[in-house]
């Protein structure tokens, strides 16, 4: 096979493309066509010489002469008999004889002598415009200037036979036309033409592969790319064992020229794209690499994927298929069959690239299809792709950090080196803002471990942000006011995080558990106790994002839709290194009740696939609930940790309202925060709310915070509750509200 273009520039600049094959054959092709169209003409020209047929009107007027010939002549004889015979009655004597993209054409679509000749015949206008001046001549009407099905034929056969024979490399079933490379286009001056007085007209991608021209067909380029190696087959993270027989099935099915189709199976970023580049350069070929689920979705689709083939197969290139799991779609179900029969129909080699073991549309048995494994790296890799990825910007870290960047971020290798890279543009950045900092040019500003995590952070999956709200984890250990041993457990939570992979890793329990290792938490208590504000907490300590679920957009009516949006809900935190926050987590892990309906049935099939996916999360999931008596117990024997958010006595709100205002706050000397603790018996919550309120009225007033703001703000959360309140229980020392 040929290779695919590449494009030079000159010294003028301009691009010329420089083909892997001789065009020599095809331009003799064409010669051969010159010499059966001037015997052609010369037919034309030697025969009856009325008015009509030799005078200026030639193919606009029909005369008496004309008409009596044309009903003497025989039916079906080709008006060209003379310019051949049966013995010549092809262009090519041997396939063989022409190399190029002629004769490959020919050998990857079987395609007989007489289909060459029909192909040179409609490529010909592609060539030289005088082709089209010389089929209307030979056709005798000067608005026919593309060659039809009767002038292939009349130029091809030397008898009505043979002209009736070869009507069949026309049928919809010929390879010309079932694989389509070649159009038959009604004539558009007609309502109904007949089937001969349709044009020949080839397919662009056709034209370009035979003239050799550069570049993608227009139809490909939205979703495809030719791509080169970013890295040599024995540096990527794979075994030696599934190195060397990706080498030896790829180089056996190009030496014996069959086809080879390998299924890439892995999470996001996992390294199937670059072993796809690596094995292309190893066996030295090109890569056209696609993505299936920017393809178009039209009823086209079976036609585009014949495209995308026929241009691996013709540049003699891999082919590698991303987003194959697009396919798995309901709604694409009719083009997971197109797609699985175009594969079936190709004879290069194919990976299919995806997350899903499975592929859609057909099994791998009737696709026979070799299934590669690409696993998640483990601590040990990916903390030396954080090693190498920050020894190229320059950045060394020390070992806490390195290990905790590899332990909570379980990213792959591509997502490290951008997270290494965009740390390095965040200090860049910061140094640049500074009145005093060095230009960009000659910077070596240096990434701070929280640049490393934001970059990480960055890297990760958004999707989540469809099912969820992102919480900015603004609070720390300071903010929050908890008994000793609830500080004490959140401790623990963020301990397991900081040593899973010392635990699970290199002590072994990894092997002992197939479920059950990620870290679920109950946080249960009163409303306005610190829940969320703890859920932040751990999320800030431990550098990584917290979303917390939109019950409105995950709970649905509709049977089935709940766990579709649960499902997608922990797919995509898996792959965002993000904590999850349930609050109200009551509302869907609630307890299963006794099955009396249908609605009953279906309500504990959703608490049953909740059960099974907490299990086979391995992230951080937090649960919070003012009614912990209403969760089904079995989520609670599935809690690692359970938190009691206690009502907060006096001297814990007197804690709270000291770290309520902000520093810049300015707080009046009347305020006194043990007799606001004593009089005011409210959660923390409430408290953050008075807080804000009472602030607000003194800004109202252009002063500070003064006790009678607070008094004023505590009556009006009071009523909000709906519960009376008067702050007299000292004998009349509390100023009125």
């Amino acid at each position: 096979m040929a290779a695919p273009l590449r494009a030079m520039s000159d010294a003028d600049g301009l691009h010329i493309a420089v083909a892997g094959q001789s065009l020599d054959g095809l331009l003799l092709a064409v010669r051969r066509l010159d010499q059966r169209l001037a015997r052609a003409c010369a037919a034309v020209q030697d025969g009856p010489a009325d008015s009509a047929s030799a005078g200026p009107y030639r193919g606009l007027y029909i005369s008496d002469e004309e008409v009596s010939r044309l009903l003497a002549a025989s039916p079906c004889e080709p008006p060209f008999a003379a310019a051949g015979h049966e013995g010549e009655e092809h262009f090519f004597d041997s396939v063989k004889k022409y190399p190029g993209r002629l004769s490959e054409l020919a050998q990857a679509y079987g395609l007989s002598c007489f289909d060459l000749d029909v192909l040179v015949i409609a490529l010909a206008p592609e060539l030289d415009l005088r082709y089209e001046r010389l089929y209307a001549f030979v056709q005798d009407d000067v608005m026919r200037r593309r060659p039809s099905v009767e002038l292939a034929l009349n130029l091809l056969c030397s008898s009505a036979t043979a002209k009736l024979s070869r009507l069949e490399h026309f049928s919809p079933d010929a390879p010309l036309v079932v694989e389509g490379l070649l159009h038959l286009l009604p004539d558009p001056n007609h309502i109904h033409p007949p089937f001969l007085a349709h044009y020949l007209k080839l397919d662009e991608q056709v034209v370009r592969l035979l003239l050799g021209l550069p570049g993608l067909d227009p139809r490909l380029a939205p979703f495809c790319e030719w791509v080169g190696a970013t890295a040599a087959l024995e540096d990527l993270p794979l075994g030696d064992g599934q190195k060397r027989a990706l080498l030896t099935l790829a180089s056996g099915a190009r030496e014996a020229g069959r086809p080879l189709r390998l299924h890439f199976h892995g999470g996001r970023g996992v390294g199937k794209r670059r072993a796809a580049e690596a094995l292309a350069a190893e066996v030295g070929a090109p890569l056209l690499a696609c993505d299936l689920a920017k393809a178009p979705d039209s009823a086209d689709f079976g036609q585009t994927m014949r495209l995308v083939f026929r241009e691996a197969r013709m540049q003699d290139a891999l082919l590698y298929l991303e987003g194959i799991d697009s396919l798995h779609a309901a709604d694409r179900a009719a083009h997971a069959k197109l797609f699985a029969g175009a594969l079936s129909a190709s004879a290069c080699v194919v990976i299919l690239a995806g997350e899903r073991e499975t592929l859609a549309g057909a099994s791998h048995g009737s696709l026979k299809v070799a299934d590669v494994p690409f696993p998640t790296q483990d601590f040990t890799q990916r903390r030396s792709c954080w090693q190498e990825a920050l020894r190229r910007q320059g950045v060394t870290l020390d070992e806490a950090d390195l290990d905790a960047l590899a332990g909570r971020f379980r990213m792959p290798h591509g997502e490290i080196d951008a997270a290494a890279a965009g740390a390095a543009d965040r200090a860049l950045w910061r140094e640049a803002a500074q009145p005093e900092a060095e230009t960009p040019q000659t910077s070596h500003a240096q990434p701070t471990i929280s640049d490393l995590y934001a970059s990480a952070r960055a890297q990760a999956s958004h999707n989540l942000g469809e099912l969820a709200r992102k919480v900015e984890a603004r609070y720390g250990w300071d903010d929050i006011v908890l008994p000793p041993d609830q500080l004490s457990q959140l401790k623990e939570i963020c301990q397991q995080v900081k040593h899973r992979h010392v635990v699970y890793g290199e002590w072994g329990f990894d092997r002992k558990l197939s479920l059950g290792k990620g870290l679920n938490a109950l946080f249960a208590g009163p409303p306005g106790t610190g829940k969320t504000m703890a859920a932040e907490v751990v999320a800030r300590e431990l550098h990584l994002d917290l979303y917390k679920i939109d019950l409105s957009q995950v709970v649905s009516k509709y049977i089935g839709e709940t766990e579709k949006n649960l499902d997608r809900v922990f797919r995509e935190a898996r792959s965002s290194y993000s904590i999850l926050f349930f609050d109200e987590a009551d509302a869907l892990f609630g307890k299963r009740s006794e099955v009396k309906d249908a609605h009953d049935r279906y309500a504990n099939i959703e608490v049953g696939y909740l059960l099974q996916k907490m299990e086979e999360y391995d992230g951080i999931a937090v649960l919070a609930t003012n009614l912990r008596q209403h969760m089904d117990e079995a989520f609670v024997r599935r809690m690692h940790v359970i938190i009691e958010f206690p009502f907060p006595d006096e001297e814990y709100r007197r804690r709270i309202w000291e770290v309520a205002f902000p520093t810049e706050a300015p707080l009046s000397d009347d305020v006194d925060f043990r007799l606001l603790a004593r009089e005011v018996k409210l959660a923390g919550g409430n408290i953050k709310n008075i807080a804000l309120a009472s602030a607000f009225y003194a800004a109202g007033e252009g002063g500070g915070v003064r006790l009678a703001h607070l008094l004023r703000a505590a009556g009006r959360e009071y009523q909000k509750l709906g519960r009376a309140w008067a702050p007299v229980s000292n004998g009349g020392g509390v100023p009125a509200a």
